[in-house]
């Protein structure tokens, strides 16, 4: 690191003594990269909130979540479950219905609840590249995907018994120098072949800002 030493200090100007202490200040400011997760030195660094929108520790938490009261359901335990055959799911494009943009976060969560079904080894799930591109093929006739016609087509159209479909919203609210967001994850598993609501539900999150 550059240093500058008490007696040439005394001999320089007031210019040549902000330039010198410029220097040293920098280069004992480097940035430093940090590695955090299990069986890092950081195996907290995910855990705290970096601010009100969603991260990947609210995604797991709501896919749990869900999932638990999904497999607790009467349709899970009775329907599927008890399936001689495993049936084949799709998980359709999730509406973002909130303030905010969230296109990572929304690829992220489509992972996570395909990951969650696919390990449960109750039910096949279709592969996403197939659905991306019929997803792709319905967006280009203008068919509104979350209309349930379409949802319904869509599930026809990937020859599955059961698809999964729904929304995130949220909730902004201000008051002073705090900000709560909160945001609900809603999920309903559509039989395709009749278009019946088989299980729905709701997972809640909430992020609050101060300063």
């Amino acid at each position: 690191m550059t240093t500058c030493s008490f007696s040439r200090l005394r001999g320089l100007g007031a210019s040549a003594f902000a330039a010198c202490f410029l220097v040293t200040a920098a280069a004992g400011c480097t940035a430093q990269a940090t590695r955090g997760g299990v069986g890092t030195e950081r195996p907290d660094m995910d855990r705290p909130a970096m601010s009100v929108s969603l991260d990947r520790d609210d995604i797991t938490y709501m896919v749990d979540d869900y999932l638990h009261h999904l497999e607790a359901s009467a349709f899970w335990q009775q329907t599927v479950h008890g399936a001689a055959k495993m049936p084949v799911v799709a998980i359709a494009p999730i509406q973002n219905n909130t303030t905010q943009h969230l296109d990572d976060q929304m690829l992220t969560l489509l992972s996570s609840i395909e990951t969650a079904l696919v390990n449960t080894n109750r039910v096949t799930v279709v592969d996403r590249q197939r659905q991306d591109a019929l997803y792709q093929e319905l967006r280009d006739q203008h068919a509104p995907m979350f209309d349930p016609a379409t949802v319904q087509r869509f599930g026809r159209m990937l020859g599955v018994k059961y698809i999964f479909t729904g929304k995130i919203t949220s909730v902004d609210e201000r008051l002073n120098k705090v900000r709560r967001v909160q945001y609900s994850l809603f999920l309903q598993v559509i039989e395709v072949e009749t278009g019946a609501i088989r299980f729905q539900g709701e997972v809640t999150r909430s992020k609050q800002l101060k300063g």
